[in-house]
């Protein structure tokens, strides 16, 4: 880490108890003054906002402190994982800004030595074979003010338990027939040390070893191992794994005492922090794969999932969601965060970097009468206000215009500021016009209306020197593209449908999360590119959809210029 950067990390070095707890060790010279820490996720979904902020904390970690932070796959249940998650997962990364040393790692790549280590533990009769069934082994746990029941198996010997354990390995026995479990205390207050299980047989393929193993370690054996393995000196993990950490402590411990050669090797210090928890979602990945097998959502990156593949095609920024991550902070509780602040994080990035253009999502045709028939011109507007340095495009004008409907109101009060008959306005970077009346249908409804322009308004013009409140924006009639928008709102209707004791999370599902409507757009954009991202004028922030094409504008609604939500509670 060069001067600079020290410098811009000295502060943020002190925001939060894990930088502290770093600090310390630092000071103290554990470990050699290194900092590695890790981001381990399983490959059996894809990452989701709560996986950002974890992301964001650890790769951040290694980079303030000078340090790195592997990725690293935990790829211990062939039965659920899948490359096509292990793909999306590096994309993800990659695309929150972040990269890793070297290649990803996995825990595939330790399976050989986490057996070899899983064997001395056998040998030094902290580990077993157990023929019983995972329900029987279950109701033999006990409460957490009660003990648990010792297996009939317990004290098999030392030699019969690698035997059956090797069977186990090359595949003599069915899934569920037996497992490997540690001989702790079945007495432990706490249960994860009752005898935890440390393999099971598994008979399925596995994405990178292929046939070779028919015993696969359990999570709570591999993790910690994998960390000492790669010389992890910072284990930063969510509060549900601080019960797991004394489990994780003691396998180290008994590995260390089977082979004295490791003693000297980084320990990795396990920290616990508040996971990040969204209001009006979910955030399980088996609820998440829940609602795509049941086309509840077009898929995982389906723009109402909170997975970091729908936020970037809702129209996301990493920048946004790194902001969001560093606004929500460590915590050591946990706690439930509003999402209308990653929207506000989402609205303020925009704001910044988006082009604005014109855009009316309920057309209503206006015809200024006294404007010459046939012809056109170009104006001048600028692309984004708060940048200077993005500059102006030009805008074809003509005598025919979109607006959007709700711009115009035929019984206006005193203080409606837009369209009404009698009333002057401007159309925004053109003139300005005055409402001289309308065209209704058969059932009242309104389908044109009529104004007259003042020629010597044009915007821009020094000739005429008049204020005019209103403004709105507009897209000319000859020159207008039809594209195809969609409105999302919240997936679901209830602030927190995971946690009702009494209901399933999908009868809360919004049915109205997703409306598709045709819009009027600036023919500029027949050459925005999909993920680009722009301000429909007083509209919204909208992005372009993988799928759209030339020939098919696509827009997905990122986010609303201001939080409406609250008002429809």
């Amino acid at each position: 880490m060069n001067k600079e950067q020290v410098d811009a990390s000295s502060e943020t070095v002190k925001t939060n108890f894990i930088h502290q707890e770093i600090d310390k060790d630092l000071a103290e010279n554990k470990n050699g003054g290194a900092v590695l820490t890790r981001f381990p996720p399983e490959p059996n979904g894809y990452l989701h906002i709560g996986h950002a902020k974890s992301i964001c904390l650890n790769f951040s970690l290694g980079q303030q402190f000078g340090g790195a932070c592997n990725l690293r796959f935990d790829d211990t249940n062939p039965v659920k994982e899948d490359v096509e998650y292990v793909d999306s997962i590096k994309e993800d990364v990659q695309w929150l800004g972040f990269d890793w040393p070297g290649e990803a790692k996995f825990a595939s790549d330790y399976f050989d030595q986490l057996y070899a280590w899983a064997v001395a533990l056998i040998r030094n009769g902290k580990a077993y074979v157990d023929d019983q069934s995972a329900e029987t082994i279950a109701s033999q746990k006990g409460t957490p003010t009660t003990p648990g029941t010792e297996s009939p198996f317990r004290n098999r010997s030392v030699e019969e338990n690698i035997d059956l354990f090797e069977r186990m390995k090359n595949g003599e026995f069915k899934a569920g027939e037996k497992v490997l479990r540690a001989k702790i205390d079945m007495t432990s207050p706490n249960m994860h040390m009752r005898d935890p299980l440390m393999y099971r047989i598994i008979h399925s393929d596995h994405h990178r070893t292929g046939d070779k193993w028919c015993v696969y370690p359990m999570y709570d054996f591999a993790h910690g191992q994998e960390d000492f393995i790669e010389g992890i000196t910072h284990s930063i993990c969510t509060l549900e794994f601080e019960v797991h950490r004394p489990l994780y402590d003691w396998f180290l411990t008994q590995i260390i005492e089977a082979d004295a050669s490791l003693k000297d090797r980084v320990r990795p210090r396990q920290i616990e922090f508040a996971r990040l928890n969204l209001n009006y979602t979910v955030m399980s990945k088996r609820k998440l794969l829940e609602l795509v097998e049941k086309n509840i959502v077009s898929g995982w990156d389906d723009p109402r999932m909170p997975t970091v593949s729908g936020l970037r095609r809702r129209g996301y920024t990493p920048e946004s969601i790194r902001t969001f991550a560093d606004k929500v902070g460590v915590a050591r509780r946990d706690g439930v965060i509003d999402v209308a602040l990653l929207e506000s994080c989402i609205r303020e990035d925009l704001n910044k970097k988006a082009a604005r253009v014109n855009a009316v999502v309920d057309p209503i045709k206006l015809i200024i009468t006294n404007y010459p028939e046939g012809q056109e011109e170009y104006v001048d507007i600028i692309n984004n206000p708060e940048d200077e340095s993005m500059g102006s495009r030009k805008l074809p004008f003509s005598r025919e215009v979109y607006i959007e409907r709700d711009d115009f109101m035929e019984d206006a009060p005193k203080k409606f500021f837009r369209l009404t008959v009698g009333k002057e306005l401007r159309l925004k970077a053109a003139y300005a016009i005055t409402c001289t009346g309308l065209k209704k249908d058969e059932n009242g409804n309104i389908e044109e209306l009529y104004a007259t322009y003042d020629p010597e308004t044009k915007s821009g013009a020094t000739t005429v020197d008049r204020k005019i409140k209103g403004v709105i924006h507009w897209v000319s009639a000859a020159h207008a593209v039809d594209a195809e928008v969609r409105v999302y709102d919240r997936l679901y209707n209830h602030e927190a449908p995971a946690a009702q004791k009494d209901a399933d999370h999908l009868d809360f599902i919004n049915k109205d999360s997703l409306k598709t409507i045709t819009a009027k757009v600036e023919p500029s954009l027949t050459e925005a590119k999909p993920l680009d991202q722009f301000q429909f004028q007083r509209v919204g922030y909208f992005c372009v959809d993988k799928d759209s094409t030339s020939d098919k504008l696509i827009f997905n609604r990122t986010v609303a210029l201001k939080d409406g939500w609250a008002k429809k509670k």
